[in-house]
Formats: C-alpha cells, sequence, structure tokens
C-alpha cells in the first residue's frame, strides 16, 4: 500500500450510509477462525524480518493455551471512559481469565511508542505488549522496527486503505474532532471554531492532551487549522497553530490536558477531543453537569487509530490474543457502544451485527457529511510542524 494514496473518505461515507440501514439487532457472534500453533510465538529479543503468519482453520486453542501459559498482557494508554475501553478489557479478561496490566491510561501516542523503545530489554510488567496510537505512529513504528506482524482472523474483512500490507498495524476504529461544552459553566455553546475566539469563553477551552505528543492534541490543532485556513491541508498545521497563539493571547486557551474531571469542575468547560470521549462522558457524567457536544460546521477532521503489536512484547501470544478478541464482532461492538466507529463497521452492518439500541445513541449522520480524513503524508507533516513548533508559535506549556 502506497501511503501517499490513503484516504479514508470513501470509508466514512459508506459507513454512515450503512449505519442508516443497520437497525436490527445483533446476531450471535462468530468464533474466531482457529490460528495455526506455528504462529504461538517466544517473546522476541529484536524486531522480526519475516512476513506476518496467516491464519488458517485449526490453532486457536493452541493460541489461548500459549496465551494463558503467558498469564498476562500488558496495554498502555487506554483509559475506561475512551472508545468503551473498560468494558472491552473487562470482557477479554473474563473470556480468557488473563490478567491485563494497565500503563498510564493518560499517555499519548508518543509516549506510547517510546514506552516500546525505552522497555526493549524489560520483560517484565512495564514494557507494553500492544499500542493503540494516531494513525502516523503506524508506519514510523513500522521503519523503526518496534512493531512485529501478525494478521488476525478477520483480515480480509478490514479495509485495505485502513492497514498495512503485511500486517504490522491495522486500523481499529475512528470518530472525528468535536467540542465538548459544559453547559452549567458555559451559557452560548460554540458551534465552530473561530467562534472560540470570542470573550464568551476566557479562560475555557482546552486540549485533550498535549499537541507535543499527542495524536488527539496534534489533530485538534490540524483540524482549527483546515478550518481557518479554508480547507488548505498544506496550510493546516501552520494555521492550527497561529489559532492557537491567538486563542492563548485572547487568554482563552487552558494549558491543561482536558480530561473528565476538570470538565465536571469546570477547570476546563470547553475540551477539544474526539467525539467519542465527549459522548462517553454525556454518559458517565448523567447530566451533572450538562454536556453538549458540538460536531463544528467547518474544519471536520476525522482520525483513525491503529493496532499493533510490540516487536519485543514479553506476552506475544496474549498480544495475538488480545487482538483476535478485538478484530472480532464481540470486539468490534464493544468499540461502537463506546461511540467509536470500528474499523470492521461495514462488514458488521451487512452481516446484522450492530445492536439497534446502540445505533440509536451515535450522533446523525449528516453531522459527520464534511469529515475529512487526512492521508498519512498529511498527518505526518503536520505532526512535524506542530510538535516543533507549538513551543516557539503558541508558548503554551499543557501539562
Amino acid at each position: 500500500m502506497t501511503s501517499s494514496n490513503l484516504r479514508f473518505a470513501i470509508l466514512a461515507l459508506l459507513a454512515l450510509v450503512l449505519f442508516v440501514a443497520a437497525c436490527a439487532p445483533p446476531a450471535a457472534t462468530n468464533a474466531p477462525t482457529q490460528v495455526p500453533a506455528a504462529q504461538l510465538s517466544a517473546a522476541p529479543t529484536k524486531a522480526p524480518a519475516t512476513a506476518a503468519p496467516t491464519v488458517a482453520a485449526s490453532g486457536m486453542d493452541a493460541l489461548i493455551a500459549a496465551a494463558k501459559k503467558e498469564g498476562e498482557l500488558t496495554v498502555i494508554a487506554l483509559p475506561h471512559d475512551w472508545c468503551g475501553y473498560g468494558a472491552v478489557i473487562d470482557a477479554f479478561k473474563a473470556k480468557y481469565s488473563l490478567k491485563v496490566n494497565e500503563l498510564n491510561p493518560d499517555a499519548g501516542s508518543g509516549d506510547e511508542v517510546e514506552a516500546i523503545k525505552a522497555n526493549k530489554d524489560n520483560k517484565g510488567p512495564q514494557a507494553p505488549d500492544v499500542i493503540d496510537v494516531g494513525l502516523s505512529f503506524g508506519p514510523t513504528s513500522k521503519a523503526d522496527k518496534l512493531i512485529q506482524p501478525y494478521k488476525v482472523a478477520t483480515w480480509d474483512t478490514i479495509p485495505n486503505d485502513a492497514k498495512d500490507a503485511d500486517g504490522y498495524w491495522y486500523g481499529d476504529y475512528y470518530g472525528v474532532l468535536a467540542f465538548e461544552v459544559n453547559g452549567d459553566v458555559v451559557k452560548k455553546v460554540p458551534q465552530d471554531w473561530t467562534d472560540l475566539l470570542a470573550a464568551d469563553y476566557k479562560g475555557a477551552v482546552s486540549l485533550a492532551g498535549d499537541p507535543r505528543s499527542s495524536n488527539q492534541a496534534i489533530q485538534g490543532v490540524y483540524a482549527a487549522g483546515l478550518a481557518t485556513s479554508g480547507g488548505d491541508a498544506t496550510k493546516a498545521a501552520s494555521a492550527g497553530l497561529k489559532f492557537f497563539a491567538d486563542l492563548n493571547k485572547a487568554g482563552n486557551f487552558v494549558p491543561v490536558i482536558g480530561k473528565a474531571a476538570s470538565f465536571a469542575k469546570g477547570e476546563t468547560p470547553i475540551i477539544i477531543r474526539w467525539d467519542y470521549n465527549a459522548l462517553a462522558d454525556k454518559d458517565t457524567l448523567k447530566g451533572n453537569p450538562p454536556v453538549t457536544v458540538v460536531v463544528p460546521k467547518s474544519g471536520v477532521v476525522a482520525g483513525v487509530y491503529v493496532q499493533a503489536i510490540s516487536a519485543f512484547a514479553p506476552h506475544p501470544n496474549a498480544a495475538k490474543l488480545w487482538l483476535e478478541y478485538l478484530y472480532s464482532d464481540e470486539g468490534q461492538t464493544g468499540w461502537l457502544k463506546g461511540y467509536c466507529h470500528p474499523i470492521r463497521y461495514n462488514d458488521l452492518a451487512k452481516n446484522n451485527k450492530i445492536p439497534a439500541d446502540v445505533a440509536a445513541k451515535l450522533p446523525p449522520a449528516d453531522a459527520y457529511a464534511k469529515a475529512v480524513f487526512p492521508t498519512l503524508d498529511q498527518q505526518a507533516a503536520a505532526k512535524d510542524v506542530i510538535t516543533k513548533q507549538w513551543d516557539t508559535v503558541v508558548g503554551a506549556n499543557v501539562k
């Protein structure tokens, strides 16, 4: 797959069309195709150079046994309120009786990659087995030989444009950048990016991460720039930095990582974050405070996250079993319940696997009509500009 041709607009449009049609209750989840014993692994000491193992019709029991022998799995940067991960992790533990070590739930994608680098020779629970990172971090991690190939049983139902052909990384879910607004503090709900510059929002606007390392925050800056540059992707990163410099100069930007707790306290009453996180907060907070989720009128940027197994995973078989679970119908539906559009959404919809009650809680399709899926090249270029120039252009130390 050529990275410069990577585009997701068609995926988004198809997903939204199928979303309207897919209201039937789910059928029973199919058991995953079995994995051959040849795929079972010992913890590697260096990044593998061979092609990804292929899925065959036997050996799933052997994979489960090997994972249980390892006894545990180490994940990183998976807050329980992100994409329904709390319920997903609990279901995985209950199904396979494995211990799950959860490292630094609030880490950004860059932190996850650094954790692999820092723990190459660490076979204990501080070394992540798997990562869930922004799209641009997949190819760079492959190039740096930090991840290993593996193809799950449902590989063929993952869109080709959303996966590395060699199986090193593949998309897991996507959403769009939105405004999460605290109704107790903010009386005039902003509808677009330029609204945030108004005096109504003094000390109110925050990002859900550090734009020097967090993919979510980097994409937030990019989205603001895309809106204020008239949709020019080549200028979006620099325009986004200028927007946040103006926001900071106006006293509207809060240099604190926005979270549910700071939101509820009124410390970060407007958070720029993925729609699925904002919608999850709306459920969790139960009206205290009231939450409004706004998909802006312009600069609607969609982001895909990807899964990968560390090349140095201390528990490689547990890692493979984790991916098998995530990409099964059950795992994909778990993400959807957390308001994330799973990468196999089209396949689930086609086979009537989307619960009607879950579909009814998702935002209307027209909110995503203008969604833009930046290519890998665009993301990489924006990431380079934003992470390197944030301090000098914006000058706000987010923490």
